[in-house]
C-alpha cells in the first residue's frame, strides 16, 4: 500500500500551502504462504503419476503439504534446482528431525542412533566408512558372477517348470533377497524370517503396532549378528560392521541403525523391476527396442529408472537450520520442515524435455532416482546391478515373453511406501 502525505492546510492560512508532499511510504506486506494441502497415500493403479503431486507440481515450485500422520505441515520443493539445493545445503538438516515431530507418511517414527538416514556431516562420513568396501563398483564386480548364477537358476526352475508364471513370485522377489542377503551376510535359514520383517515395515497397513513388532525382530536379529562378528574375517556387511564395533570406530547401536535400511533395500529392486517390466510387457515399442538394441538396454533402463513412479508422496524430511530462499523467492524460515520430491524433480520440463513420455534415447539423462548429496542411495551401484542382470537375463532366456492376463487384471500394492505389482504373470 502507497501514502501520499502533505502538509497540512487550515481555514485560518491566508496563503495556500507550499510544501511539497513528501516521498511515498511504502508499507510491506508479509509474503503470503501458499495453502496447506493434505496429500493422503492414493492407492494408485499401474504406473499411474500421483495426481496429488501433479496437482502441486502445477500451482508452484515449493508448495506446502501435510501428510497422513506426524504433526503440522511442510514445504515440499518439486523444482529440480531445488530438490538439488536442499538434499546438497548443509543448512538443511536430517539429524534435526529426530528431535520434533513432522508431517510424514510412516505411522511410525522412531530413528535409530547410526542411522545414516538421519545422519548430518561429518558423523555421516564417519557413519558410512566402516561400509564403503562393501558396495563399491569393484565389490560389484566381484559379486556379478555369484548374482548371475543366484539368477540363472531361478530361471531353471521357471523354464523346467512352463508357461504361465509369476514372476515376482518366482524370480522378482527372491533373486534380491538372496543377494542383499548374501551382500549383508544373513544365514540362508534365516533368510525368509527376515524378509518378512523387511515387508512388514515398509507397508503402511499394519499400523505403529505391527510395524514396531516387525523393527523389534529385524533390529533384534541385527544386534545379534553383529555382535557375532566382532573377530570374523569375512567382507559381509555384518562382519565388516562387526570388527567396526570391536574396533572402536562405531557404536554398536550405530552398527544396528546402518544395517537395517540396507536390509530392508533389497525390497526395492523388486518393485522398481517390476514396473519396468509392466511397461516393457504393456508397451510393444519399448520391448521392441530392449530386444533389437540389447547392447544399448543401460540408457533404457536410466530413462525407466527417471520415469517410474517408484514410491508413494516422499521420503523424509529436512530441517531448515536457518532463513534460506529458494529459486523462485520462497523463503523457507529456519525450523521449517521441508521435504523434497525426486518423482518431480525427474519430471521437471527444464532438465526433462516432454517429461511424461519415456523416451529410450533421452540424452543427457541426470535423474534422481537414487537420490542426491551425502544421502545418494548408498546401495544404488547395487540395485544397478540386480536391475541390468533381471532384466537381461528374463529378456534373452524367455524369448516372446508376455503378459498371460490383460493389463487391467494384474494386481497392483497398496497401503505400501514403495510402489510396484503384487503379481507379474507371464506366458512365453
Amino acid at each position: 500500500m502507497t501514502t501520499e502525505i502533505t502538509a497540512p492546510t487550515t481555514t485560518e492560512t491566508a496563503e495556500p500551502a507550499t510544501t511539497e508532499p513528501l516521498a511515498p511510504v511504502h508499507e510491506t506486506a508479509p509474503p503470503v504462504e501458499p495453502p496447506v494441502r493434505d496429500w493422503p497415500a492414493l492407492d494408485l493403479e499401474g504406473t499411474d503419476f500421483d495426481p496429488v503431486l501433479a496437482s502441486l507440481m502445477t500451482e508452484a515450485p515449493v508448495t506446502r503439504i501435510r501428510l497422513p500422520f506426524g504433526e503440522g505441515w511442510a514445504w515440499l520443493a518439486t523444482r529440480y534446482e531445488d530438490v538439488r539445493t536442499v538434499t546438497n545445503d548443509p543448512r538443511f538438516s536430517r539429524a534435526e528431525v529426530t528431535r520434533r515431530q513432522v508431517t510424514r507418511l510412516a505411522p511410525h517414527f522412531k530413528p535409530r542412533p547410526g542411522s545414516l538416514a538421519w545422519a548430518d556431516q561429518p558423523d555421516h562420513n564417519r557413519l558410512r566408512k566402516p561400509l564403503a568396501g562393501a558396495f563399491t563398483v569393484g565389490a560389484m564386480k566381484r559379486l556379478r558372477p555369484r548374482a548371475q548364477h543366484i539368477l540363472d537358476e531361478l530361471v531353471d526352475g521357471v523354464l523346467r517348470d512352463g508357461p504361465p508364471a509369476d514372476l515376482v513370485q518366482r524370480v522378482l522377489e527372491p533373486f534380491p533377497i538372496t543377494v542383499v542377503s548374501e551382500v549383508m551376510g544373513v544365514p540362508a535359514a534365516d533368510r525368509e524370517r527376515v524378509h518378512a520383517w523387511t515387508r512388514q515395515i515398509i507397508s503402511t497397513s499394519g499400523g505403529v503396532e505391527g510395524a514396531d513388532r516387525a523393527k523389534q525382530g529385524l533390529y533384534g536379529w541385527i544386534t545379534e549378528a553383529v555382535r557375532a562378528r566382532g573377530d570374523g574375517s569375512g567382507d559381509d556387511v555384518y562382519t565388516l560392521l562387526g570388527r567396526a564395533v570391536a574396533g572402536g570406530e562405531i557404536g554398536l547401536e550405530e552398527a544396528v541403525g546402518l544395517a537395517g535400511p540396507l536390509q530392508i533395500g533389497g525390497e526395492a529392486v523388486t518393485h522398481n523391476c517390476g514396473q519396468m517390466l509392466f511397461l516393457m510387457l504393456t508397451r510393444p515399442e519399448l520391448m521392441a527396442r530392449m530386444r533389437d538394441r540389447p547392447v544399448e538396454r543401460g540408457p533404457v533402463l536410466d530413462e525407466l529408472l527417471r520415469w517410474i513412479p517408484h514410491r508413494s508422496t516422499v521420503g523424509l524430511a529436512r530441517i531448515a537450520l536457518e532463513d534460506v530462499e529458494l529459486s523462485d523467492g520462497t523463503r523457507i524460515a529456519a525450523g521449517d520442515p521441508v521435504y523434497v520430491s525426486y518423482l518431480a524433480a525427474n519430471r521437471d520440463p527444464a532438465v526433462f524435455p516432454d517429461p511424461d513420455r519415456i523416451l529410450p534415447d533421452r540424452e543427457p539423462n541426470p535423474h534422481l532416482a537414487f537420490g542426491n548429496g551425502s544421502h545418494y542411495c548408498t546401495g544404488a551401484v547395487l540395485a544397478r546391478l540386480q536391475t541390468e542382470l533381471l532384466v537381461d537375463t528374463l529378456l534373452d532366456r524367455l524369448p516372446g515373453l508376455r503378459l498371460a492376463a490383460p493389463a487391467g487384471e494384474v494386481e497392483w500394492r497398496r497401503k505400501t511406501m514403495i510402489r510396484g505389482p503384487v503379481t507379474l504373470p507371464v506366458t512365453w
